[in-house]
């Protein structure tokens, strides 16, 4: 590999690297902003920032960057206040919601299953003979709502037996979701409905992303509404936002706010 003649020139003047930088820094910026300061902001706006300076980056490639002092200062302007408004409006939709009155809610498993099952299996679907899931790396024979362990070519279940094994399922991953709760979120905040609509994120992202999501966080430290907020963050499926998630999440988070007020 060999750099261009004018690399470190090219590296520091270039509008399309810094484009690049601040694209970036953007990315990064929830995390890092977090571990300072406590505060979660809202991802979607860093990564609407970050794809408009790759876009711009690529813009910036293709004009003359020499010689165009006031392009140059007229630009820099533009990114700086689109970062400074950008930083606001993530930091605004992150305010911190006050604690609800604290009200002791006795949830259990069967209350939340009654919702949580009917729930998935609406946006799982239902294959009662085992497939080949092909889209998994490596593929994997599946069946029913998804149902990976144990399953072999030449299965078949009936619906009870496809709702039972969901079932079996979902109250594995509420088990294993639970670990990341609090004792106050389990005791006081935990509606079936809510308890519902995190165990069906968990079922469709994994245990550990929605244990250690935004959404999590904040419910544990009191936001339900901001919780429930971020669920509905979880809408990309290779990188770009898929309908079917949209719809999903936005059940979910109609679920998980009721009695949130």
């Amino acid at each position: 590999m060999k750099l261009i003649p004018n690399a470190g020139r090219t590296a520091i003047r270039a509008y399309s690297m810094w484009a690049n930088y601040l694209g970036i820094a953007c990315l990064i910026a929830p995390e890092v902003i977090y571990a300072v300061s406590g505060v979660d902001t809202n991802p979607r706006v860093w990564w609407v920032l970050a794809l408009g300076l790759i876009v711009f980056g690529i813009f910036g490639r293709l004009v003359d960057q020499d010689g165009g002092g006031r392009w140059r200062k007229w630009v820099l302007a533009v990114i700086a206040v689109a970062l400074i408004v950008a930083a606001g409006s993530a930091l605004a939709m992150s305010k911190p919601q006050p604690e609800p009155p604290m009200i002791v809610v006795d949830t259990t498993e069967a209350a939340t299953m009654a919702v949580a099952v009917p729930l998935v299996a609406r946006w799982e679907g239902k294959r009662n003979a085992a497939y080949l899931d092909t889209i998994a790396s490596p593929a994997v024979w599946t069946v029913c709502y998804g149902e990976t362990r144990g399953v072999k070519s030449g299965d078949t279940y009936t619906d009870a037996q496809c709702n039972a094994m969901l079932e079996r399922g979902l109250v594995t991953y509420r088990n294993g979701l639970h670990g990341y709760f609090t004792d106050a979120t389990k005791a006081t905040r935990l509606t079936p409905d809510r308890d519902a609509a995190y165990v069906s994120l968990a079922y469709n992202v994994g245990i550990t992303g929605a244990g250690k999501s935004t959404a999590t966080r904040r419910l544990n430290e009191g936001d339900i509404e901001g919780g429930c907020e971020a669920i509905g963050w979880w809408n990309r499926a290779g990188g770009r936002v898929v309908r079917g998630l949209v719809n999903r999440r936005a059940n979910e988070v109609h679920l998980c706010l009721r009695g949130a007020a």
